[in-house]
This record gives structure tokens, sequence and C-alpha cells, in this order.
């Protein structure tokens, strides 16, 4: 009496039984496997032994397919961030500084100096400003004198806003303006430091 399957559990075919390859089935194994080369060094297994043919209809096997190596993770460099540009001290602000309502936090002097130097001095000075938290500066260049043979002595009133507008610089500084007569005027500028991010 065949008993009829439960509704839960679904029925099961018997399973397969093994057959061993054929002769023609072994002679393309072992061709193929000669041409693959393992991993890793491994003691080969003894050879089981030849089952006897059956029957059946040969299945053809299916080709060896070696796996594709995995392919180098891609490295994602983060966009190169621009510093922001500078921007101008407001009227206000200027007002309160040459009047003295709003301090000068510290004060740099570059008379005198080489360019390299004076460059050197400038970054140092201004990165240490940035760091302390300090908000105004005022850095001193000197007036230079105009015509002749010290045409050249003005070369820092003219190089020290360029170096302000280099990227470098414009992470430091936020903006700066010529000094009021008071603090220098035309050989001075006072700087704003931009605040560190905490």
């Amino acid at each position: 009496m065949k008993r009829r399957p439960s509704s839960s559990i679904p029925e099961l075919t018997p399973p397969r039984r093994k057959r061993g390859l054929s002769e023609e089935e072994r002679a393309l194994w072992e061709s193929v496997a000669k041409q693959v080369k393992p991993l890793r060094k491994r003691h080969r297994a003894a050879k089981p032994p030849a089952a006897p043919p059956e029957a059946e209809a040969p299945v053809a096997p299916k080709p060896f397919a070696s796996p594709k190596p995995p392919a180098p993770p891609k490295i994602i460099t983060p966009p190169r961030q621009e510093p922001p540009p500078l921007a101008p001290i407001g009227r206000r602000e200027r007002s309160h500084l040459s009047r003295g309502r709003k301090e000068i936090d510290a004060r740099l002097d570059l008379h005198g100096m080489t360019q390299s130097r004076a460059h050197h001095r400038l970054f140092t000075f201004l990165q240490r400003a940035h760091s302390d938290g300090l908000t105004f500066v005022l850095v001193i260049t000197g007036k230079g004198k105009v015509g002749g043979a010290e045409s050249e002595r003005g070369v820092l009133r003219r190089q020290v806003p360029l170096w302000l507008s280099l990227p470098e610089f414009r992470s430091l500084v936020v903006g700066f303006e010529e000094a009021h007569i008071g603090h220098g005027g035309e050989g001075a500028l006072y700087v704003r430091v931009r605040r560190s991010r905490l």
C-alpha cells in the first residue's frame, strides 16, 4: 500500500547512484588536469580503482573554467578642497580697529627683511595666530622709498598682499585691508585671521 505524502513534507526523489567515468571521460579529465597548475603544493591522493563501465549514455564533461582573480579595489581620493576666497574687512570693523575700539591681537614687523625671510616669518606668524585663536593682527611692511636706487625697498609692500592671496595663506586668513594712518597707513595691513576648526 502506497503512503500518501503529507502536505507539509515535499515528496523527495530517490538519490541517483554515482556512476564511474568511461575511459574516454577519464582520458579527457587527465589531459585537463595536467594543464592546470595547483595553487599550493599538495600531496596527490592515490587514484581510486576504476569502476566498471555502465550501459548508460556518456555525459559530456563540463568545460573547466579557472576562477578570475578579484579586481583590485579602486582607490577613491577625495577632491582637493580649495581654500575659501578672501573677503574684505568690513567698514565697521576697520573703523573700530583704527579708533582702538577693537584690539589688535598681535603685530609683525617685516622691515628690512629679505623676501624669503619675510615670507617665512609671515607664514609662521599667521600659523601661530591661527592656532592661538587670534582675530586681528597687524603686519608692518614699511612704505619703501619710491624712485632712484631705493625703489627696490618697496618690494615687501607689494609682495605681502600677493602672498596673502596664495592658497596656503588663504587657509589662515579671512581678508586684509590697508591699515589706518595711526597704525602705519600704506606701510601696514590689518589682517583678519581665520578661526581654526575644532
